[in-house]
């Protein structure tokens, strides 16, 4: 925020008129100036002192479309960047300062600049999913809102720590999946208003599982900071398929890879599970249990909510999204959606204005991840595990809990 005395106490709504315009000229005030009517907000506009200053950590792919995205918004001054490569920083910066029409736009190589301004109400972040935990519980102990792409974590471990800093700091943070929304609502519309009867179950398709990365190494391209891209990760030689921000889950990116994601598994199933998650209304828990099949060489997996309801992936002969539920008709409720307008962007700012917790709010969101990786573990270890949801291990199994979390290259710890 900008200043100490500006935050709100526990249980106020935040103020955005603070960032007053004899603040921001204090130090010109034997000078003649002209105000704008549109920083006044007129004609429309939203005056600056109301609009939330952002910056984004990550603008590479989807990095670059969360960037638009708030950039577009008339309630949103967008002031700075980091990305680890120079020529993305330079790139997105001069789309920022078009945008605006001056040269005001701030870059950073290492996001823990950006952490101690404290103009900056809120951020987005966009980096590989090894970086998430670190820059989100980051943002939360520096007073920061943040919107972070999906999935949110990269093992069990992160995701309750996650949560835990929102908590405690007070903050909005936001899980990525816009499609959790956009895609599914065939799904759900059925199954909150009753049409599937009393549900018991939904399937989910999806893949690949993540692999090990092989590559051999390259020269490092100028501009490109290699080991902060790295960060907590083992270090590995560059090889540009190992961090390309290609969608491709296919080993020509990182998302294929163990050490910087969970592959498809993590990346389409924070969308698929995700949509799984709402359709059957089991967001605000995690599974007790993921049961392993072996079906005659046929392997699939289930997990089993508190409530007795089931997830399955790759469940055979059962279709993406497919549910099953009692004939008769189940009980009817509204289905809950974005706040404010613009989609899940929309949400996150209007919930940063109002203290409220937005539509993939972190611990829906790292419900969901937590559904991906326990998946993830069953398989590799090929039996059944009961997951206790208030210890956040394993019961009775070392080896499992062994994957709960990873080691981190110092200083990158959690």
């Amino acid at each position: 925020m900008a200043n100490q005395e500006s935050k709100p106490k526990k249980g106020q709504s935040m103020s955005y008129g603070r960032r007053t315009f004899l603040k921001a000229t204090a130090g010109a005030a034997a000078l003649p100036y002209f105000v704008p009517g549109a920083a006044l907000g007129k004609d429309g506009a939203t005056a600056a002192s109301e609009r939330i200053v952002m910056a984004g950590i990550g603008i590479g792919n989807m990095g670059r479309g969360d960037q638009r995205a708030f950039l577009g918004r008339g309630d949103v001054q967008y002031v700075a960047l980091c990305d680890v490569k120079k020529n993305v920083r330079d790139g997105m910066k001069n789309t920022v300062n078009r945008k605006y029409k001056n040269a005001d736009c701030k870059t950073y190589n290492d996001f823990r600049e950006i952490m101690v301004r404290d103009d900056i109400d809120a951020l987005h972040c966009a980096t590989p999913d090894h970086w998430h935990a670190i820059i989100v519980i980051d943002a939360c102990r520096h007073g920061k809102d943040i919107y972070c792409q999906k999935p949110e974590t990269k093992t069990l471990r992160e995701g309750k720590l996650m949560i835990e800093a929102a908590r405690r700091y007070g903050r909005v943070v936001s899980g990525g999946s816009q499609r959790v929304m956009g895609d599914y609502r065939r799904v759900v519309n059925p199954c909150w208003n009753g049409d599937k009867g009393k549900i018991k179950s939904i399937n989910v398709n999806v893949g690949p599982f993540p692999k090990e990365c092989n590559k051999k190494g390259e020269k490092i391209p100028d501009g490109f900071d290699w080991d902060m891209w790295l960060g907590p990760a083992p270090w590995a030689p560059y090889h540009p398929h190992r961090c390309s921000g290609s969608f491709s889950i296919n080993g020509t990116s990182w998302r294929s890879f163990k050490d910087y994601s969970g592959g498809g598994m993590t990346d389409w199933g924070a969308h698929h599970f995700g949509g799984a998650t709402f359709a059957i209304d089991v967001r605000e828990f995690e599974p007790e249990e993921v049961i392993f099949h072996n079906d005659n060489g046929k392997k699939w997996a289930t997990c089993r909510f508190p409530n007795g309801k089931l997830i399955h992936h790759q469940h055979p002969g059962q279709g993406n999204l497919h549910v099953i539920g009692a004939k008769e008709k189940g009980p009817s409720k509204p289905v809950p959606s974005y706040a404010g307008t613009g989609g899940i962007y929309g949400d996150f700012i209007d919930c940063v204005k109002t203290r409220k917790r937005p539509f993939r709010d972190i611990e829906f969101a790292v419900h969901t991840a937590t559904v991906c990786h326990l998946f993830l573990i069953a398989y590799e270890l090929e039996r059944s595990l009961k997951w206790d949801t208030v210890k956040q291990q394993f019961t009775n199994d070392d080896e499992a809990n062994r994957l709960v979390d990873v080691t981190r290259r110092e200083p990158w710890v959690l």
